[in-house]
């Protein structure tokens, strides 16, 4: 009987390091898991319709991009895998022209000055007047490298469905990844 139990105390004693190591690398994981900083842009209107310019009611269009802006915002935030970095304070011609879709990425350098480590644009490409695509593209903030960039189609929808669309899209192609 002794045997057995001095047995037990070296194997105990031989898998305590191993034990200790094992969590410590595990609340040294926890630790490096804190929510990555994100500045999420206004959505962004890219409108291919036959009446682009002539037919669109702009202040409503403005008005439900920035409802989708508000819900993928919201979605981020409430994921924890997102931090929110504040964009409202940045003075681009980009940001009041809602075109960042154009400059081939400068967003990156805006959100990395603010102290993000992720950029985000939407863009919603209105094909027809039922026709839309939602689309966000995700860069790293300090190369400018894409990280995501997902996409899906709203068909026989209405501009009201952007959000519905937008959310959609952050929920089963964005946070649905592992």
């Amino acid at each position: 009987m002794r045997i057995a139990f001095f047995s037990r105390r070296r194997l105990l004693a031989a898998c305590a390091p191993a034990v200790f190591a094992l969590l410590s690398a595990g609340f040294a994981a926890s630790a490096d898991s804190s929510p990555i900083k994100i500045a999420v842009f206004d959505f962004e209107l890219d409108d291919f319709s036959a009446g682009a310019g002539i037919a669109g009611n702009v202040a409503a269009d403005n008005e439900h991009l920035d409802q989708a802006t508000s819900e993928v915002r919201r979605l981020l935030a409430e994921s924890r895998r997102y931090s929110l970095v504040d964009v409202s304070g940045v003075e681009s011609d980009s940001v009041k022209a809602r075109a960042f879709r154009q400059c081939n990425g400068c967003e990156s350098a805006l959100a990395q000055k603010l102290g993000a480590d992720q950029s985000f644009v939407g863009v919603i490409t209105r094909v027809s007047r039922t026709e839309f695509t939602v689309r966000f593209q995700i860069r790293d903030a300090r190369t400018g490298a894409v990280i995501a960039n997902k996409a899906t189609d709203l068909r026989i929808g209405a501009d009201y469905a952007w959000s519905r669309g937008a959310a959609s899209l952050i929920k089963n192609r964005l946070l649905g990844e592992s």
